[in-house]
């Protein structure tokens, strides 16, 4: 689906590459052959950035996505054609906790990276990373992209408000941004063990009861990292062709239903391990039932995930039990 020749020697900015998705773009752009350049702000050793040392074959640039001065120089130093911008604060408990420093990173972060693309001419196409979460609670399933933005929790609304100022960004000044709406990701090189798949993972590989955070009947769809790195690469290039792109969103899922408690015992089915999860029924201000249509992804764009839930798990399981092999 994605095509080596559009990539290579391509001059590519990955904001958040030190993030689970981050960690699987910088790879895939590297095998492409991409002039990849990574924005870090933390130095993660534990992230797949540093483990597979691809930090020693792409460039760094170090710095906070908030500061826009930053990001122009960037830009334009390094020529930048095409910008992945994946840097957010991604937890929603760390959320509920922080609102400020997560409303200053999606929101004020997005706008920063748009003024600073805007005001450099090198840049060609720009792939801003929303979430389902954006859409907020809808009374209709699944969620299509024509559908309003009501985030209410305080991570949702951030990406409702980061989603549209892309959307001002691309209709007022003609910014070539397209928007990314996925569903929940997955994968291995996800170190935040609250997350309901490395978590109950770990859980098991150390012969724990996992922990299902909410009351198990929480239902979310998952799309594979692998997935959506493949989502975002083929979205860049569609972008690249085809300018009224600009302003769009698409989502991106497997369009599967899972509630947290099928998911965790599919995992644990799945790992031989009789472990009986710990339910504490604690979560709040989150969304009970949310999945994406895929539909429009799959039209325009001629967009289809490779993986199914089992088979992107069984590669996901793997990759854990030789990380935490060395971890514990």
């Amino acid at each position: 689906m994605v095509s080596p020749a559009f990539w290579r020697d391509r001059p590519v900015l990955v904001t958040g590459a030190t993030g689970l998705l981050g960690g699987w773009i910088v790879n895939a752009l590297l095998e492409l052959r991409a002039d990849t350049v990574c924005l870090v702000r933390d130095w993660v050793p534990q992230s797949e950035l540093v483990r597979k040392n691809m930090l020693e074959r792409a460039k760094v640039a170090r710095g906070d996505v908030r500061d826009q001065a930053a990001l122009e120089r960037v830009l334009n130093e390094f020529e930048i054609d095409t910008v992945l911008h994946l840097a957010a604060q991604t937890i929603v408990g760390t959320a509920n906790r922080n609102p400020v420093s997560t409303f200053e990173t999606n929101v004020a972060g997005t706008w920063a990276l748009l003024e600073a693309c805007r005001r450099c001419p090198t840049v060609k196409q720009i792939v801003i990373a929303s979430s389902d979460k954006a859409y907020g609670d809808q009374p209709k399933l699944p969620y299509t992209e024509d559908m309003p933005l009501a985030g209410s929790h305080i991570y949702d609304a951030s990406k409702s408000c980061a989603d549209l100022v892309a959307q001002s960004f691309a209709h007022v000044y003609g910014v070539p941004v397209a928007i990314t709406r996925c569903g929940n990701f997955y994968g291995g090189g996800d170190l935040n063990w609250n997350r309901i798949v490395p978590g109950t993972i770990r859980s098991a590989l150390r012969g724990e009861r996992p922990v299902i955070r909410s009351d198990g009947t929480f239902i979310r769809d998952y799309i594979y990292a692998e997935d959506a790195v493949g989502a975002y690469l083929f979205l860049a290039e569609h972008l690249a062709r085809n300018r009224e792109l600009g302003g769009q969103a698409f989502n991106f899922s497997n369009e599967t239903q899972v509630t947290v408690r099928a998911l965790v015992d599919r995992i644990l089915a799945m790992m031989r391990s009789k472990l009986e999860p710990e339910v504490r029924n604690e979560a709040s201000h989150e969304i009970r039932h949310q999945y994406l249509s895929a539909e429009k992804a799959r039209k325009v764009l001629g967009w289809k995930p490779q993986f199914t839930l089992d088979s992107g798990l069984e590669r996901t399981i793997a990759w854990y039990r030789e990380f935490l092999g060395g971890h514990g």
